[in-house]
């Protein structure tokens, strides 16, 4: 019964959580207007905002204007629930556990406008770290999850810095093979940015989330997740080759999380 009722409270916040993803990149409030069909206008009923019960009634349409209801809105809610029911069967259902929830949930709304609209809001990176933080259980924890928040932004701001200045110089160092007498003086050599500021806050929230070994792990393994989808858009455009990494990273700090002890035991075992 407990658990039905954890995945209850999942799946409630992730019923929010898809107003956030629709809303925060158009840059609409996510409190002061009801909700309403995005095809017709018409103000939804109470009983049309029921979690996943509701896309079910309606058989994925619009009450309205029949207009088909994305499959998002159900499989976030559902994504949600698994969530808060995988972290209670982990660690119980907290209030620090419920904090980190929130976090997850963040990185899980973060994850879904990074890869529709290839950007990453400030105001819920901020919220997903917070949530981070304060995901402990004593003032000692908060402390050393901040501490760990701060090491991972100021090293993934080192390694930003360093390999744009690389990639950049690179390619300045190729545009002088074209130089001529005519515009040997004249440079335009964009400046590339190596990753984006988004990554570097997510990179926080997972240091804060993970520790320093399991953050490591992480970062290892979303890149291995990220491996066959760059393969798989290397022939693309250049425009098509974007591939957005938040979502690669807020899944692999989830399976870390939840695997963190036989992670932690092989470290111990073979160091």
């Amino acid at each position: 019964m407990e658990i039905f009722i954890v995945f209850v409270f999942g799946i409630v916040f992730g019923s929010f959580l898809n107003v956030v993803i629709l809303r925060i990149p158009q840059g609409e409030s996510v409190v002061y207007e009801s909700s309403h069909c995005y095809s017709c206008n018409t103000p939804l009923k109470p009983w049309h905002n029921i979690p996943l019960l509701s896309w079910i009634f309606l058989r994925g349409k619009c009450s309205f204007c029949k207009t088909k209801i994305s499959m998002q809105y159900p499989a976030i809610e559902l994504i949600s629930g698994i969530i808060f029911v995988s972290l209670a069967l982990k660690s119980g259902f907290t209030l620090p556990v419920f904090f980190i929830a929130l976090s997850f949930l963040t990185l899980l709304a973060l994850s879904m406008i990074d890869f529709k609209y290839k950007m990453v809001p400030d105001s819920l990176n901020l919220l997903a770290m917070s949530f981070a933080i304060i995901g402990a259980s004593s003032i000692h924890g908060i402390f050393n999850n901040f501490l760990n928040a701060l090491l991972f932004a100021g090293g993934f701001t080192l390694l930003r810095f360093v390999l744009s200045y690389f990639l950049t110089s690179s390619l300045y160092r190729e545009g002088l093979k074209t130089k001529t007498s005519w515009n040997k003086h004249y440079d335009r050599t964009p400046f590339i940015e190596a990753m984006g500021e988004g990554d570097i806050m997510v990179a926080a929230t997972m240091g804060a989330l993970l520790g320093v070994t399991l953050t490591l792990s992480a970062i290892f393994l979303s890149a291995l997740l990220a491996l066959p989808v760059m393969l798989a858009v290397q022939n693309r455009s250049a425009e098509s080759k974007k591939v957005p990494f938040v979502p690669f990273l807020a899944l692999a700090t989830f399976i870390v999380y939840m695997l963190d002890t036989p992670i932690l035991a092989y470290f111990e075992a073979t160091y």
